[in-house]
């Protein structure tokens, strides 16, 4: 790392993902949530810091991760305003705005005890009833919840 008066510069990565404006208070969850608290390759972590989109912004840089769509269906329900950047060789070679899916496969675990996902080996559904705040519906029992728990 680098410094001058005013900034800090962070490295870039060779391969891997950035992470970029995440709401500042969901920095950590998506770090749990993706499993970046256990890798062994360098992640870089960066909360409230100015943005002048949002105010304050998180930034995850994740050296050699990829992830799959579910994994970032996951990342779109707790930060839908995030931007997804995929780098190969210090170049960006894609960059994702998030959205929130409609539906949810297999992700979210219903949280009545009696819905039948949680008696048997069924994968769970969910539908977007309202993106703000973000609830969401069972597709078995009909529950809604805005408490989300992923499986």
């Amino acid at each position: 790392m680098t410094t001058n008066n005013k900034e800090l510069i962070v490295k870039k990565i060779e391969n891997g993902t950035v992470i970029d404006h995440i709401p500042s208070d969901k920095v950590f969850a998506v770090v749990r949530v993706l499993g970046l608290d256990i890798i062994e390759d360098e992640v870089l972590i960066g909360t409230n810091l100015e943005s002048k989109k949002y105010g304050k912004k998180g930034i995850i840089k994740a050296t050699n991760k990829f992830f799959d769509n579910e994994t970032i269906d996951k990342l779109a329900i707790i930060a839908p305003t995030a931007t997804l950047i995929t780098i190969k060789n210090y170049e960006v070679v894609e960059k994702k705005h998030l959205t929130l899916p409609k539906q949810m496969h297999n992700i979210v675990k219903c949280i009545n005890p009696n819905c039948v996902t949680n008696i048997e080996e069924i994968d769970t559904m969910f539908s977007v009833v309202s993106e703000e705040p973000l609830t969401i519906q069972c597709h078995y029992c009909e529950k809604t919840m805005s408490d989300i728990k992923f499986k």
